[in-house]
């Protein structure tokens, strides 16, 4: 069993930061990719960032610059550092990790993307 669990979400004012972590647990062998996405109401899911295990990162739209995306490997674990944010930012921020691992009956999986249950980030004017 995996899970996948955000946190650092809140209120904040224009022009602060946040950071945003989330770790995956449970039965691991890897996980390749990690990364951030964001919906705010009646949008689509976009991509904020992404991180590869060794290191290469994507970022969406023009967010480079303002939002930094790292990780642990040895923690299974992904941040997302937030700053200047505006409140054109505000959505619940969700993390997907692409993991593989044990089955069932010695079966394996690879790549399956697991999803966390988001966090919401509000920034005010």
């Amino acid at each position: 069993q995996v899970q996948v669990v955000e946190s650092g979400g809140g209120l904040v004012q224009a022009g602060g930061s946040l950071r945003l972590s989330c770790a995956a647990s449970g039965s691991i062998f890897s996980i390749s990719t990690m990364g951030w996405y964001r919906q705010a109401p009646g949008n689509k899911r976009d991509l904020v960032a992404a991180i590869r295990s060794g290191g290469e990162t994507t970022y969406g739209g023009s967010l480079k610059g303002r939002f930094t995306v790292s990780r642990d490997n040895a923690k299974n674990t992904t941040y997302l550092q937030m700053n200047n944010l505006k409140p054109e930012d505000t959505a619940v921020y969700y993390c997907s990790a692409d993991i593989s691992g044990p089955g069932h009956s010695g079966s394996y999986f690879y790549d399956h993307r697991y999803w966390g249950q988001g966090t919401q980030v509000t920034v005010s004017s």
